[in-house]
């Protein structure tokens, strides 16, 4: 008995195109064989699912260890850099304060002497 192969449908197809298109980076069978891409891309969308809120914690890592970078260059640590600007009533996110940090040397200084008069008074 010869088998010939199934005939898939216009809807079929489509679904087959999209899933291959989705996969288009991966390597191998991956992106190639319509029954390995759709594995592939199943657990590709489940990885950027969950690490979509991963992302927020990685970034406000980054940004803690450029602050604390900047604060110790202007004599504080990082937790009393942020408690001396508490106290001092400046209300500016970790992402502004790394970016300052990064661009902004000399801004970043002037908000380190708030911080630490803050903290002396």
């Amino acid at each position: 008995m010869t088998h010939e192969p199934r005939q898939a449908g216009v809807t079929a197809h489509r679904r087959h195109k999209k899933v291959l298109a989705l996969t288009k980076g991966h390597a191998g069978q991956r992106h190639r064989l319509f029954r390995r891409a759709n594995e592939s891309m199943l657990h590709a969308l489940r990885y950027s699912y969950e690490n979509r809120r991963d992302r927020k914690g990685d970034f406000r890592e980054l940004w803690i260890v450029r602050i604390n970078a900047a604060a110790r260059l202007n004599g504080l640590t990082y937790s009393r850099f942020i408690s001396g600007l508490k106290k001092a009533g400046v209300d500016l996110d970790r992402k502004m304060l790394a970016d300052l940090a990064v661009t902004r040397p000399d801004a970043f200084a002037r908000l380190a002497d708030q911080a630490r008069a803050a903290l002396a008074s």
